[in-house]
């Protein structure tokens, strides 16, 4: 285990406030940053972490190393943008935070698109529903599903979330279709665990809002799980346009209750104004806006 990462590991353990989140901001299990942490500890000869059944607590010799970590972790960043500021062609590594469904259907291919074109660029996708802190993580930048942004980063507005209700005709055939949503409760539903107050999703009916049923026959924190099983005939879906679109094309969903549907959410890019110089940053953040129709043509292939 490198020095470096260690330090990384341990500065996220503090930040966070858990091993469980801190295994969200750098990309690898629980389990792996104890045995991080468990590393350290033995090569300092001290204890910088008390755990408990209930709690984490920094001690005094934790807090000093956080303290020195943390300038020496900046140190290093600040070294790496000044000398990638200097060279005009996009490279070195880039990490994204996204959230899941968002990340996995739409983000991910158009990563894969970016990569083609410029070879010399690597990519860390890290995908959470939970809200990544860019000034508190090394996370070059954020897609957020959310109308509010911090005024210190730099927003650009993506299409909105549009949510469409969805099934398969073999599962309309055996059940009648539903038109309102105290209707739904009747039916199998397909449902995602994130949607909680946070990222609800209300139906509309007239002039009430009506929640999308709690009581499902499949639960998921994977939009393509719950996909797969609506193409298959299990019940009734509510997904984002673009994770449903080919599924609608090809025939294998429909469309139902669009009057009910709830109102779309807007979609934020979002970086540090400190990094917006970066080469390899400003080459994702064109790429994923013309790749979605927002700031003209793509750029050709081979460029890099």
């Amino acid at each position: 285990m490198s020095k470096l990462r260690q330090m990384e590991v341990f500065v996220a353990v503090v930040e966070a406030g858990s091993f469980a989140d801190a295994a969200l901001q750098v990309g690898m299990s629980a389990v792996m940053v104890g045995r991080y942490i468990q590393s350290l500890e033995k090569a300092l000869n001290t204890k910088l972490i008390q755990r408990t059944t209930r709690r984490q607590s920094v001690t005094g010799e934790g807090r000093l190393f956080y303290e020195e970590s943390k300038i020496a972790l900046e140190q290093i960043e600040f070294a790496f943008s000044r000398v990638e500021a200097s060279t005009a062609n996009p490279s070195g590594l880039l990490r994204v935070t996204a959230p899941m469904t968002l990340g996995s259907a739409l983000i991910g291919p158009l990563v894969t698109e970016f990569m083609q074109l410029y070879p010399q660029v690597q990519i860390e996708l890290i995908l959470s529903n939970k809200v990544v802190d860019l000034y508190e993580s090394s996370f070059d930048l954020g897609f957020r599903i959310s109308e509010l942004v911090d005024a210190n980063l730099v927003s650009k507005p993506l299409p909105p979330y549009r949510m469409l209700i969805c099934a398969a005709p073999k599962y309309l055939e055996k059940w009648q279709e539903p038109h309102t949503p105290e209707e739904l409760y009747r039916h199998n539903i397909l449902t995602h665990t994130s949607w909680n107050n946070r990222f609800a999703w209300p139906l509309k009916h007239g002039n009430k809002e009506v929640p999308w049923p709690e009581r499902a026959v499949l639960k998921s924190n994977d939009g393509k799980v719950l996909l797969e099983a609506a193409i298959g005939g299990c019940g009734i879906l509510m997904q984002p346009d673009f994770l449903v679109a080919t599924a609608l094309a090809n025939g294998e969903l429909v469309t139902i209750m669009n009057a009910c549907l709830p109102e779309p959410k807007p979609v934020q890019m979002v970086y540090l104004r400190s990094k917006k110089s970066l080469p390899k940053l400003n080459a994702f953040v064109t790429f994923i806006m013309e790749r979605l129709g927002l700031n003209g043509p793509p750029p050709a292939q081979g460029q890099g």
